[in-house]
């Protein structure tokens, strides 16, 4: 689905924007954070870019899709990023989607479903409020699996660590 203000980027550039965002959320795992990534892509370039990093930050707002939205913000110099397509491995929770409808953020595209906290489709649909001022629209599975894959493969990790222990 593209925005009717913008033309839809073909799915190749979808699938290269996701891997940008999930190289972010690689970094992510390399700092012991929930491997989660994202990219703000305005007039086809990045723009911003963001993982996870509430805990080395000691920032509970610090979501991958935040830290994007932030870094897009100051480097157009305007909070509202009107247009821009805001690419994520995991689908977003709520507070990161009320971010998305402030920022005015045209498009999501996330990788994976969220099944526990997920305010898209999975234990919400926070975009479908009627009473929204803004409407996000959204494509889903792109490069889901590989999404997936990380994700299991971090908390693999992880139990295993606890384990050992």
């Amino acid at each position: 689905m593209g925005s009717p203000m913008t033309a839809p980027v073909p799915v190749a550039d979808d699938v290269a924007f996701m891997r940008a965002a999930l190289a972010q959320a690689e970094l992510a795992a390399a700092a012991n954070e929930v491997p989660i990534g994202a990219v703000v892509v305005r007039d086809g370039l990045i723009v911003g870019r963001g993982y996870n990093c509430p805990i080395t930050s000691g920032d509970p707002t610090a979501h991958a899709e935040i830290m994007a939205l932030r870094d897009a913000a100051r480097a157009i110099g305007n909070y509202r990023l009107t247009g821009a397509r805001l690419y994520v491995t995991v689908e977003p929770c709520l507070m990161c989607v009320g971010a998305l409808v402030h920022a005015r953020v045209g498009t999501l595209i996330y990788g994976t479903p969220e099944p526990k906290a997920g305010a898209v489709v999975s234990a919400m649909c926070a975009l479908n409020h009627p009473t929204l001022n803004h409407q996000v629209d959204v494509v889903s599975n792109i490069l889901g699996d590989e999404s997936r894959e990380l994700l299991q493969r971090f908390f693999q990790s992880r139990r295993e660590t606890d384990k050992a222990r």
